[in-house]
């Protein structure tokens, strides 16, 4: 029997990506879009192709498979009827095959981190967090080098620091900054990450409940549960480079049009080993996929067929796991996205020149009505 595995998704923007499957259905308004998602069945999206182990040349047959919910049902509607919806799609992922089962997006937010879900399936599941840790710290790595801003001369900021994914991203990088600084609502979480990332290393750590405090950092992963973005213009000094592992996405496309000095690049891309043909566009280029894609499929690949990522923790050692695994199988960090598009050498170049010649300077921010912070999930 062929080693398998299938993956969820659903639809992030109602009009954009029901239209990249449904067309004719994309055209509707956005509002009867959700609507009729509500009762709109599991969808099997495409059948994935070509994985490939270097290591000893094994093959995957994959799947992905459709929750027709977006982030606003997810957390509008009650939580059993959105646990109904996603377990029906992975009950869909077991009768096409599928041995291990990935959640992606908010499927793996949304109640207990997929607790809940693995026990109503016969089929491990993982929300692939392990690996998206693993690969927004690479990233970070790779943007300091090519930059030529070593991490242990910049300030990194953390923001969603009390989140599992935030928390062993600091702690990840502990050794390498030469300041950490944490962002999140709960100070006496954001204490209690605070300690276990000096307890990995790191000397200069401060933590922060205000978002406006990302105008020191000169690197910034984001990794929140926000529906909206919260990254906006006018909080990133000149030359930052900006890791978004959150989907939707936690910084505004006004940094894209308006800051062309920053570089915001899309956390956890990585090239999948193999003639990979996914044949289904969620809006990567050939080879790509998010690392909670990966995720699921180096654990098939390894036959490792266990609920390797679930729930709210998330342990170091888990992700130093993963990313050996995946390493050993031919995963790797692919090239960098910023908002669906390849970033260009002249663009690495620009954010290079921008940091270079501000390099002391932080930028004037306004601050944030703390009402609004109250109402961002960091």
């Amino acid at each position: 029997m062929q080693d398998s595995f299938a993956f969820i998704i659903h639809p992030l923007n109602p009009k954009r990506d029901v239209s990249r499957k449904y067309p004719a259905l994309g055209k509707l308004p956005a509002w009867l879009i959700e609507f009729l998602s509500i009762f709109y069945p599991p969808v099997l999206v495409s059948e994935i192709e070509g994985v490939q182990s270097v290591e000893n040349g094994r093959t995957l047959k994959g799947w992905f498979v459709a929750c027709p919910l977006t982030p606003n049902m997810m957390l509008r509607l009650p939580t059993r009827l959105v646990y109904r919806k996603i377990v029906q799609t992975g009950k869909l992922a077991e009768k096409l095959g599928a041995q291990i089962l990935g959640l992606g997006a908010f499927t793996s937010v949304v109640g207990d981190g997929g607790k809940t879900i693995a026990k109503s399936l016969n089929i491990p599941v993982t929300t692939g967090d392990s690996y998206t840790v693993a690969q927004a710290a690479h990233a970070i790595r790779e943007a300091a080098v090519l930059l030529e801003k070593p991490l242990a001369e910049s300030t990194v900021a953390i923001v969603g620091a009390t989140g599992a994914i935030g928390s062993v991203c600091a702690q990840l990088l502990a050794r390498d900054c030469g300041k950490i600084l944490l962002i999140g609502r709960r100070l006496e979480k954001l204490n209690e990450v605070a300690t276990a990332v000096r307890q990995q290393g790191g000397k200069n750590v401060q933590v922060s409940a205000n978002i406006d405090d990302i105008a020191q950092a000169h690197f910034i992963i984001t990794v929140t549960s926000a529906v909206d973005a919260i990254i906006e213009p006018q909080h990133l000094r000149q030359g930052a480079v900006v890791c978004d592992v959150s989907r939707p996405r936690d910084v505004s496309k006004q940094v894209s049009e308006q800051r062309p000095d920053v570089l915001v690049i899309e956390g956890g891309m990585v090239e999948i080993p193999g003639p990979v043909i996914f044949n289904f566009d969620f809006g990567f280029p050939p080879k790509m996929a998010y690392a909670c894609m990966a995720e699921t499929m180096a654990l098939a690949l390894d036959k490792n067929y266990v609920s390797f990522t679930l729930g709210k923790d998330i342990k170091l050692s888990q992700v130093q796991t993963i990313d050996t695994i995946a390493k050993r199988h031919g995963f790797r960090l692919g090239g960098f996205r910023s908002f669906e598009r390849a970033v260009t050498s002249d663009k690495i170049a620009f954010v290079k020149a921008a940091h270079l010649s501000n390099q002391n300077a932080v930028s004037a921010v306004p601050y944030l009505d703390p009402n609004n912070l109250e109402s961002v999930n960091l």
